[in-house]
């Protein structure tokens, strides 16, 4: 990495790291209920959902998240512990069915039987007991570490920082096929692979930058996409 590459993403780092950009972003959603002052089990049940649903068009994820959380009344946790849930073959979100949303809620409500929080789940775990994938070793989880970036990180400007317990050293950069293309374009990986190896090559690359918080280089591949539109 260039020494002009490294201020690049640093500055980018600092600029996007801003609520400003995130107005119309997923993490809008649970930061709502955050700011609502909603329990820490209803911001859990919100991010599930909104990393769930952050693919396509923003204004898209936007209209079907706000369309989720108005039939939930904006009570998560009290609609998924209730244990009747809208259940059909109808589309929420793109591919997401109402069905799938359904069987979301009946794990997060088998789990919260048991358990506070769900900062004790690490991504494999999650990706099984709450979203309902098979594991696979080899898969980035992107939507995972979306959310754990959004509960963990606790710099409190964009991010929640509501989960204490895990550091944000350990966070893996979201990777998608756009922060693919980014890191390539920026020299931070050359692997053709999306997967978890490219993810943490990644993250391997911002904790050159940000050492205790490599998860913030997340904001520079942001910024890269805004500058380079």
């Amino acid at each position: 990495m260039t020494t002009q590459t490294r201020q690049l993403l640093i500055d980018w780092a600092e600029k996007y790291n801003d609520p400003v950009y995130f107005q119309t972003d997923p993490i809008s959603f649970p930061r709502e209920f955050v700011r609502r002052g909603a329990s820490l089990q209803d911001v859990e049940i919100a991010a599930v959902f909104a990393a769930h649903f952050a693919w396509g068009r923003r204004a898209m994820i936007v209209r079907d998240c706000e369309r989720l959380f108005d039939h939930m009344e904006w009570k998560p946790f009290e609609y998924v512990m209730a244990g009747s849930y809208r259940d059909d073959a109808a589309s929420i979100h793109r591919t997401v069915k109402w069905s799938d949303v359904a069987a979301i809620c009946r794990r997060l409500k088998d789990f919260y039987g048991g358990a506070p929080s769900l900062e004790c789940l690490d991504a494999a775990q999650m990706r099984q007991l709450v979203y309902g994938q098979k594991a696979d070793p080899k898969a980035p989880n992107k939507k995972i570490n979306m959310m754990r970036r959004w509960m963990v990180r606790n710099d409190g400007i964009v991010d929640l920082g509501l989960w204490k317990n895990s550091s944000p050293a350990e966070l893996v950069i979201p990777l998608d096929v756009h922060v693919h293309t980014q890191a390539c374009a920026l020299g931070l990986t050359d692997r053709k692979q999306k997967d978890i190896v490219t993810a943490l090559q990644i993250t391997d690359a911002f904790r050159e930058l940000f050492p205790q918080d490599p998860a913030k280089g997340d904001f520079a591949l942001f910024g890269y996409g805004v500058t380079h539109a």
